[in-house]
């Protein structure tokens, strides 16, 4: 393995002067130096060669023992600076003080051959100064969905982190898994993310809880010159630019997983990223049976403050809560206000795009956006799997001789209950005659409307259960389900011969079994 590192995160941010994993306040520090915990017996599991190519690395790289070694936290490649980020957050809306990487260990910046920078960090490596009580370990299954997961995002077209690697560490993990009372020990494992950087909103609202202007100061500094270098310098101007275009990727990030279908499950401010990247997969899943109130999160359970249909106005609650923690950079709130707004404008943007891409048409009007959410009603009244029926809505010719009854045959398999079905159909075809009508009346021609249907609605997510068929065989020893289940999210726009059983439906087993309709906070 040979990797070049540049460690502009360390060079130019204040650190803690104390090194090591004993757990503490720290102040006035961006980071603490904290080495990996060595593992038993590393071994690679998967590994993203998409991911790998970013810092120069490829196949031979990856049969190399020394690459599991590496990524499981047994050695360290020159250059490499280990250290865990120091940071605060909002969790479920209330303000949680310090929180910073408790598991999360990053080893470096690499350096890209096409000149691009990747953070490559190692989750489940172990204590750092943040882990509180915890052991800094992670297991298998949690670190199978994050991995998976990651991948099939960027394969999706959605801002995400990537995953480069999956290790497992040869050891077992305590976890209770539903913090019931029934802890028991599983696999543990190591996964190698990456990203251009991994600050969030938090890195900011814990020095601004504390009064620190100037870490402030040197954080906004830091992320400007490194991934927004034409705004570096530009002072209050430049400033109150940057925030808003934070404002305009978060919403674009969310406007992503509402297109398909994706409930983040823990939108807390210490899990959003600053560069508007889908950042910490944790209790997350995929909507089936449409409904705008599933939350995957047991711990969210009860309030259902993320779940899926909420995302949009949790995002914004979020940037204002980021803006808040930037005000003391600005003489007025006027230029964070309009950042703000840019919000609001981006979401707009944004939903019109989703809505013209997934209904195929050329633009959207305010029309268009009402009978999308006449469609969502239908959907969720009907017991319909949202990822079935974009995809099959494609089938919707409004030069066929019989459009809604094609339609209708093509959307079969997405509808979950009989009775649910007979009580929508008739309300559903009306809608399906009559968006037929407005496809008659758009300036795109069929090829190009199913082209564009095609690119946005896919026909394979990473649906709950699917993971899960892959983590039960993978905690028996074998890899294989992990591996294609990888393989067929790499292409999941496109008809995959033989991969049916991917763009199932969920079977009844699944409804409501844990890892499938139930996920916790725990790793």
């Amino acid at each position: 393995m040979d990797i070049e590192f540049d460690n502009t995160f360390l060079r130019e941010l204040p650190g803690d002067p104390e090194s090591g994993p004993r757990v503490r306040e720290v102040q006035g520090a961006a980071w603490s130096r904290v080495d990996p915990a060595p593992v038993a017996a590393p071994r690679l599991l998967a590994w993203s060669p998409e991911a790998a190519a970013l810092v120069g690395l490829d196949a031979a790289d990856a049969a190399d023992p020394e690459f599991a070694c590496v990524l499981a936290g047994n050695a360290l490649l020159p250059g490499m600076q280990p250290w865990a980020a120091n940071y605060g957050g909002h969790q479920f809306g209330s303000w949680a003080g310090q929180l910073g990487d408790g598991r999360a260990i990053s080893l470096g910046e690499a350096l890209g051959a096409d000149g691009g920078r990747w953070e490559l960090q190692l989750k489940g490596a172990g204590r750092t100064p943040y882990s509180r009580f915890a052991d800094g370990r992670a297991v298998l299954r949690s670190s199978i969905r994050e991995f998976l997961c990651s991948e099939a995002m960027h394969h999706l077209g959605v801002p995400t982190t990537r995953a480069l690697s999956l290790a497992a560490t040869g050891e077992e993990v305590v976890r209770d898994m539903f913090y019931d009372g029934h802890p028991r020990p599983e696999p543990g494992a190591v996964v190698c993310r990456m990203a251009p950087s991994f600050l969030r909103f938090g890195s900011w609202e814990l020095p601004a809880s504390r009064g620190d202007t100037a870490l402030l100061r040197q954080l906004a500094d830091h992320v400007q010159r490194h991934h927004f270098p034409a705004l570096a310098g530009q002072g209050e101007a430049g400033d109150a630019e940057w925030f808003a275009q934070v404002c305009e990727r978060t919403a674009w990030m969310v406007a992503g997983w509402m297109r398909v279908g994706f409930v983040h499950g823990v939108m807390n401010t210490d899990n959003m990223s600053i560069l508007g990247m889908t950042l910490d997969y944790g209790p997350y899943g995929w909507i089936e049976d449409y409904d705008p109130d599933w939350t995957p999160n047991t711990t969210d359970a009860q309030g259902r403050r993320y779940r899926f249909g909420t995302q949009p106005q949790v995002a914004y609650w979020n940037v204002v809560r980021l803006a808040q923690a930037l005000s003391p950079l600005f003489a007025t709130a006027a230029s964070l206000e309009a950042g703000l707004e840019r919000f609001g404008s981006a979401w707009d943007a944004a939903g019109r795009d989703m809505v013209a891409r997934k209904l195929g048409l050329a633009a959207c009007t305010d029309d268009d956006l009402r009978s999308f959410a006449a469609l969502q009603e239908l959907l969720q009244a009907g017991q319909v799997d949202m990822t079935l029926f974009f995809h099959g809505l494609a089938e919707l010719d409004p030069a066929a001789a019989e459009p809604v009854a094609v339609a209708m045959d093509a959307l079969g398999e997405a509808f979950y209950d009989a009775d649910a079905r007979a009580a929508v159909e008739p309300a559903l075809r009306d809608w399906l005659s009559r968006h037929a009508a407005r496809l008659a009346g758009d300036p795109l021609d069929e090829d190009q409307r199913r082209e564009r249907m095609r690119l946005a609605n896919p026909r394979y997510v990473l649906r709950n259960w699917l993971a899960q068929e892959a983590i039960d065989r993978a905690e028996q020893g074998d890899l294989g389900g992990v591996r294609e289940l990888q393989e067929v999210l790499r292409r999941p726009y496109e008809a995959q011969p033989g991969r049916d059983h991917f763009a199932r439906r969920r079977p009844e087993w699944a409804r409501d079994r844990a890892g499938c309709s139930m996920l916790s906070c725990s790793s």
